[in-house]
């Protein structure tokens, strides 16, 4: 869809940052494309395009701005795109799910053909998925050149190139710089890391606090600065640890060096788990004018809704949290990853456990699991979870159909309508989940369950949110 060209030109004489990330800006003048809140003095405005993808603005013959670096903006909400499966399709390229042979595995992991993702992906955002996956994995390749010490050939096997002559031909192609060129002008230190930035305001005391009382030991770490983890993607196992920057609105990501290959997934994921994507000032105006939530909006301006980095972890962390404190589930789960989960040596005092993966549990019993304290009907649930996520019955990522699997949980014995909508909140990242017969959601609405449904229709498509809001305040944290 064309941005409006109105309102992206008076955002981009503003420099707002509300709109970073949400379209990009032209300059014919130069054949560069920038973020809107670019420092660069501005061009007229018979000069500007504007584009609502990196992608878009590349497929005009635009390259990136080397000052304001497009590669770093904050990515789209996913009710930002007019199609859910147009935002799951850009979370699926995101994480290397598409290459130039495997269209048709993105589209059917999304229940439609391929032929249909192209359709609305051209629609959407103007590009093809090829297209658009091209563009991530040149934009990606350039933060890693200008952020990481990885070598050429590292970084094009880890940006989803199949062979560096291909990276270096198409890099050279497309930005008019070699890879050693561009590196020549960065500044890239010792160490794998990276800066992952936002839209401002973040509620990062509050984020980390929540994602602290269900950090699950020995996989999971997290203090009034830090938020750590163990990683095992593919056949990378390592660590994290994520912390706010003292660069404005940016995180700092540490990664531990056997995690260059998968990269690109752990960048997608803690975009995910951090919720960098949100637009806290659409939700702000949404949430402000009633009065129930409007104190708690007001006190904790930009609020995120945690997400997954495991969607199978997350899923199982709500199962065994069923009609239970935090702290007694966050017990549960620790004894979980011990006898269940593979050790790690990491530099982190207590985190030594990698999180059981699906794979793992799919040949465990009810009775095995029960064992650990875990009461029958919840042992029996998560017995059966993990053959359901490796048949694909359930999808525990970004998904396009979130209703389809939200019903799909709801199938699995022991899974109800409010571990079905947490679930669809965190795993899925869906901004719109409601679990209506919270307890304390009811408590804190002084509402029927029929009533605060009704209420909550006003709150669309940011539901998440306003739960999430609900919860602070009464100081609740489920």
């Amino acid at each position: 869809m064309e941005p409006d060209a109105d309102i992206c030109y008076r955002a981009t004489r503003a420099r707002d940052r509300r709109f970073d990330g949400r379209f990009f800006v032209a300059i014919r003048s130069t054949r560069i494309y920038c973020r809107p809140i670019c420092p660069a003095r501005a061009a007229k405005r018979e000069n500007m395009r504007f584009y609502s993808s990196a992608a878009a603005a590349e497929g005009a013959g635009f390259r990136p701005c080397l000052r304001c670096r497009p590669e770093r903006a904050p990515g789209l909400a996913s009710v930002d795109a007019v199609s859910r499966l147009v935002a799951a399709a850009m979370a699926g390229i995101e994480e290397h799910a598409l290459s130039s042979a495997r269209v048709g595995d993105l589209a059917a992991s999304l229940g439609v053909s391929d032929r249909h993702l192209r359709r609305v992906t051209e629609a959407e955002l103007g590009v093809s998925p090829i297209e658009l996956a091209q563009t991530q994995r040149l934009l990606l390749a350039k933060r890693l050149l200008g952020e990481t010490p990885l070598s050429q050939t590292e970084i094009a096997f880890a940006s989803g190139f199949g062979s560096v002559r291909r990276f270096n031909a198409l890099f050279k192609s497309r930005y008019g710089l070699s890879p050693r060129e561009l590196r020549g002008k960065s500044s890239a230190g010792s160490g794998l890391h990276c800066q992952l930035e936002f839209r401002p305001p973040l509620a990062w005391r509050t984020l980390l606090e929540y994602l602290r009382l269900r950090a699950i030991p020995g996989v999971e770490m997290v203090d009034a600065t830090h938020y750590r983890r163990t990683v095992a993607i593919d056949e990378c196992e390592g660590w994290i640890a994520v912390t706010l920057s003292r660069r404005p609105n940016a995180l700092d990501v540490e990664l531990s060096p056997s995690l260059a290959p998968v990269v690109s997934t752990v960048i997608a994921r803690v975009k995910r788990l951090f919720d960098l994507g949100a637009v806290p000032d659409a939700v702000a105006t949404l949430l402000l004018p009633d009065p129930i939530l409007a104190p708690a909006v007001r006190r904790i301006p930009g609020l995120r809704v945690a997400g997954a980095f495991d969607g199978f972890e997350l899923a199982v962390r709500a199962i065994l949290g069923q009609q239970i404190s935090v702290k007694g589930a966050t017990t549960l789960a620790g004894r979980w990853a011990l006898t269940f989960g593979a050790p790690i040596a990491t530099p982190h005092a207590g985190l030594n456990r990698l999180t059981p993966t699906a794979q793992r549990m799919a040949g465990v019993g009810a009775q095995e699991i029960g064992a650990l304290g875990i009461v029958g009907a919840r042992a029996r649930c998560l017995a059966l979870l993990a053959p359901a996520l490796l048949e694909r019955r359930i999808v525990l990522a970004f998904a396009a159909n979130v209703e389809e699997q939200i019903d799909a949980l709801m199938r699995l014995p022991g899974i109800g309508p409010w571990t079905a909508q947490y679930i669809a909140m965190r795993a899925l990242h869906w901004p719109d989940a409601f679990p209506s017969g919270d307890l304390m959601l009811l408590r804190a609405a002084n509402a029927t369950q029929k009533q605060l449904e009704q209420r909550s229709q006003a709150w669309r498509p940011w539901r998440s949110y306003a739960t999430h809001y609900l919860w602070q305040s009464l100081g609740a944290h489920p």
